[in-house]
């Protein structure tokens, strides 16, 4: 065994998921954070293991659009307007990504990091006291009509691409299939064979305490640099010493820009921050999870509640939160489910880390040890078993099973 261990910073479900696999593959490994794990976005995502998330933000027609969304207060887009300066170079690339050519391969470069997501968490929590977390389930898009659902065709036709083929529900079925939607909703279109998880913090903070439980260390601290000599990583400093290692991961999420930085790199990542409302004691909740099409939101029926999440508003991921986004995703959320009661509502924002490719940083940085896991955007939760299993295999000399180059992080950093 090493001498040193690895250091994995970022206790989110990618960096607890490379945690676990490094260690099964009989690595000595220890998980560091600033804060508890299952915090940040893996607190407060929509609980989806979305694997037919193919469609990026970026689809055909969004710089046409985009001044609609900007000035139309029933968007789900919005802007920071004090932070747009700073991330217009960031922008710039990710709206030129809106073409039909660059979708289709987003679509065919994303999908190896989706398809089998279930069967990935599945994996990682086989024995573990995590298991109780994930269900089974179908997902339901939730359209006004079916004319609002053909409309969507250029999403679905990505979708049937990679294999998932909907079961259309109309009219009065719609109620039949979930009463508590509104008769706003007419169409659903519904696949089967899906999953979600009941709470993902306290999911993540289970698999946490498994790796522990397995000789894992983990370690509450704050990293303020990193070491190389001749190239190659040797240490982390933090606010709790320093920490030697013969490799380090990063897999945390939008700080690891301030990582990068520490380690005299320029990372082109900004934030997508996104929200949450969570209904506690709901009167009713839905069969399964749904994707509310008009209001763009994911609905999950979880442990804590019935929780709606969404909107994109790009911005700092130092600032709190806005209030139009939150009242936006209330009265969507209001509309879709008309005669839903509650005792109180837990309102969350948190930061989607993005490239401008939509795509994560997945591999090692030239030969420094040093590897990336971050930036998936809106499929963290979904992508964090594999990403970490990808990781892994890296790190132990293994050949990944998927291509690679796509998630090389050389092309956004500098």
């Amino acid at each position: 065994m090493a001498k040193h261990p690895i250091i994995v910073v970022g206790a989110g479900i990618v960096g607890v998921s490379t945690a676990i696999w490094l260690q099964r593959f009989g690595h000595r490994v220890v998980l560091m954070d600033r804060d508890a794990p299952g915090e940040g976005a893996s607190f407060g995502n929509a609980g989806l293991i979305a694997q037919w998330a193919v469609t990026p933000v970026t689809t055909p027609g969004l710089w046409r659009d985009m001044p609609n969304y900007l000035i139309n207060p029933q968007s789900p887009l919005f802007v920071e307007w004090g932070y747009l300066p700073k991330m217009l170079p960031w922008l710039g690339r990710f709206l030129a990504q809106a073409t039909d050519g660059k979708t289709q391969t987003y679509a065919d470069q994303v999908a190896p990091l989706l398809l089998d997501a279930v069967d990935q968490h599945r994996s990682l929590i086989a024995g573990t006291a995590a298991e109780s977390f994930v269900r089974d389930s179908k997902l339901s898009y939730a359209y006004r009509s079916q004319a609002e659902f053909e409309k969507d065709a250029y999403a679905w036709a990505l979708k049937r691409r990679c294999g998932f083929e909907p079961q259309m529900v109309l009219g009065a079925d719609v109620r039949d299939a979930e009463p508590i939607l509104g008769p706003d909703i007419g169409c659903l279109a519904v696949l089967e064979g899906q999953g979600h998880v009941m709470d993902p913090g306290r999911y993540v903070k289970a698999l946490a305490k498994h790796f522990e439980k397995d000789g894992g260390a983990f370690v509450r601290a704050t990293v303020q640099g990193i070491g190389r000599q001749g190239g190659a990583v040797t240490h982390v400093d933090t606010d709790q010493g320093r920490f030697d290692c013969n490799r380090l991961v990063v897999t945390a999420g939008i700080w690891s820009k301030e990582l990068m930085q520490a380690l005299g790199l320029k990372v082109q990542l900004e934030t997508e921050r996104g929200y949450h409302l969570v209904f506690e004691n709901p009167s009713e909740m839905p069969k399964n999870p749904m994707m509310h099409v008009k209001g763009k939101f994911g609905v999950n029926p979880m442990n804590v509640g019935l929780r709606c999440a969404g909107m994109v508003e790009l911005g700092s991921h130092t600032s709190g939160p806005s209030d139009a986004p939150l009242n936006l995703l209330r009265e969507n959320a209001k509309k879709a489910f008309p005669t839903l009661t509650y005792s109180n509502v837990k309102e969350w924002m948190g930061f989607r880390p993005s490239t401008p490719d939509s795509l994560p940083l997945i591999g090692e940085i030239e030969n420094s040890g040093i590897y990336t896991g971050f930036g998936h955007q809106h499929v963290g939760l979904t992508a964090g078993p594999k990403t970490g299993r990808l990781l892994a295999q890296m790190i132990d000399k293994q050949p990944p099973n998927i291509q690679m180059d796509a998630y090389l992080p050389a092309r956004y950093l500098s």
